[in-house]
């Protein structure tokens, strides 16, 4: 049984359409340099717009989760991971979802009600109790004795304001030990496989409540925790999912996976994320900066890891080990094979670069705490900037010699050198829906109208790579295989402000995604679209596939000025620009 395919076998036939999974790198979301859960592409239709495949809906999503990085090599974390969910937008709420979820773990999964215990909320002075939920799983067969409540893990929120809601969690047993009678939180054996969460509130700017008008059900199941429970294990690398990529690095190591579990697993999970993050469409390559830095990051933790395995760092190890990645997961994520080459050639051409650097690095480490003196700010900028040692590898390589390093010195010394946007590493994840403002929206249609004139200023096959955007600029990076002239820039600018002054409208369609190429619409991933999409027209000047937020006509923009204009890594150009008072 695969529960990818049985998980949305199982909510098709229930009203769901499944959805493809979004790029790993999100866009027009700045609080994340990553789609960190099931939910974030789905902003825009969770905060009310319509979503062309109905009310119901389903789908596997990539995620890249690198706050808890420094945990990756025990059993359980994982940098990258799949998440299973389903949506009501608006449609059933409660009742249907905790029903659907404990059918399908107890006929789909076969999993034993007595080895599963649920959490609800517990209430407070502005939400009461979730006595709703608390009938429902008793009602559904889970004994008053394996339902719990709490307030803190129970409660979700967008953030300080908009759409938030109580939440159900479903525990599994994972133990050969008898089943506890009562179900207690703290006790490790049970392990959180699903969570449900209603949006049914908005929270205003006073911290008030509000009833949402449209209530949506949001849930997550994390892929790599449960299949690990349906094939019972309680080490995740140890299921049919890891089993022919240990098998690779055991090989390529000549050593056992048992003995040398960490190393093994760190190879694993890094190798498996560089490859899902070099794979996708936005072109990142390793670099010292937003999702780039994380590439580097992840890929120079995995060579070092190789060599306390004594692996022979200048054979194609990497390669070996991403295309066993590549052939566990092409059939879900195309983009794997369609951009191998690009991935092979990203993960040798950062190995080479560190190892130039590696062994001088070591050697200077080695070098700066012979006498077992802590390491200063100045000392781990130097490793940093002269050997390109990530920060984080010298915390590393301190904490084995029970050395200290100045983490705040540091910081202040790097930002000195260059601001460098630390938001994944840092776990910055507020959701994304406080995003959507009216500058924003501005932004978002300004994108377009910078990719029509780009077409026509520089070359017709520009193509949009990627997009960031913020309440104070928009950044824009399109293929390009030269720096614009001043000229280029100049009537770049001067059309898109000609097509603001024209008051163009922007109408919105939903076809189906062969109609809308055969349109000539435009649209960034192509793969990251259902069959039904929704295409934007501005005027006749521009025509993509998009999931919005948009004006509705041109003449709300302002003044468009480019800013800055800049390399983005190979054959990518960057522009920043903003919006200014007409």
């Amino acid at each position: 049984m695969n529960l990818k395919d049985e998980f949305i076998k199982y909510f098709v036939e229930n009203g769901h359409k499944q959805i493809p999974s979004a790029p790993v790198v999100p866009e027009n979301d700045p609080s994340v340099l990553f789609n960190t859960a099931g939910m974030q592409p789905l902003i825009p239709y969770l905060m009310g717009q319509t979503h062309p495949y109905g009310t119901r809906l389903c789908d596997y999503q990539k995620c890249i989760r690198t706050n808890d990085l420094d945990e990756v090599g025990d059993k359980t974390h994982h940098t990258f991971f799949e998440m299973l969910g389903n949506w009501s937008l608006g449609d059933y709420f409660k009742k249907e979802s905790i029903t659907y979820s404990f059918n399908f773990l107890t006929k789909v999964l076969n999993i034993p009600t007595e080895k599963l215990a649920v959490t609800v909320y517990a209430g407070d002075e502005s939400v009461p109790f979730d006595q709703e939920a608390y009938d429902l799983w008793k009602d559904l067969g889970i004994k008053e004795s394996h339902i719990a409540s709490t307030k803190e893990d129970n409660f979700w929120a967008a953030g300080e304001t908009g759409p938030c809601g109580t939440d159900t969690e479903i525990f599994y047993f994972r133990s050969e030990e008898e089943i506890p009678c009562t179900f207690d939180t703290e006790d490790d054996r049970w392990v959180e496989i699903w969570n449900n969460v209603f949006m049914q509130f908005n929270r205003k700017q006073d911290g008030t409540l509000e009833p949402l008008p449209k209530k949506n059900v949001d849930t997550g199941m994390g892929y790599e925790r449960v299949l690990a429970v349906l094939e019972g294990v309680d080490d995740n690398y140890k299921t049919s999912l890891w089993k022919p990529i240990i098998n690779k690095i055991e090989e390529v190591s000549g050593k056992s996976y048992q003995g040398n579990e960490k190393s093994i697993r760190i190879i694993a999970d890094h190798i498996r994320t560089a490859v899902f993050i070099s794979a996708d469409n936005a072109g990142i390559k390793p670099s010292n900066t937003d999702q780039g830095y994380i590439l580097r990051r992840l890929i120079r933790r995995a060579i070092r890891h190789a060599k306390k395995l004594n692996i022979e760092i200048n054979s194609n190890w990497e390669q070996e080990i991403a295309i066993s990645i590549i052939e566990e997961y092409k059939k879900y994520y195309p983009e794997l094979e369609n951009n191998k080459e690009t991935v092979l050639e990203v993960l040798k051409t950062e190995k080479e670069k560190f190892n130039r650097t590696l062994e001088k690095g070591l050697r200077e480490f080695e070098k700066q705490t012979r006498d077992g003196i802590d390491i200063d700010a100045l000392t781990a900028f130097h490793l940093y900037d002269t050997y390109g040692f990530p920060i984080e590898l010298t915390e590393e390589l301190a904490a084995e010699k029970n050395l200290k390093v100045d983490i705040e010195g540091f910081k202040q010394k790097f930002k000195e050198h260059q601001e460098l946007s630390r938001t994944a590493s840092a776990g910055k994840f507020k959701g994304g829906l406080a995003g959507n403002s009216e500058i924003e929206t501005k932004y978002h249609t300004a994108t377009h109208l910078l990719n029509a004139a780009l077409k026509i200023t520089v070359n017709k096959d520009v193509h949009q790579k990627g997009s960031n955007i913020t309440p104070e600029r928009m950044r824009f990076d399109f293929s390009c295989d030269h720096k614009l002239t001043d000229e280029e820039k100049q009537k770049t600018e001067n059309l898109v402000n000609e097509w603001i002054k024209q008051g163009l409208t922007v109408t919105k369609q939903e076809m189906s995604k062969e109609e809308a190429i055969a349109s000539g619409a435009e649209c960034m991933f192509i793969e990251k679209y259902p069959d039904i999409v929704t295409v934007y027209s501005i005027g006749d000047v521009s025509k993509e596939l998009c999931g919005g937020p948009h004006v509705e006509n041109t003449n709300v923009l302002g003044k468009f000025k480019i800013i800055k204009e800049e390399a983005s890594s190979a054959g990518v150009r960057r522009i920043k620009a903003i919006l200014e008072e007409a």
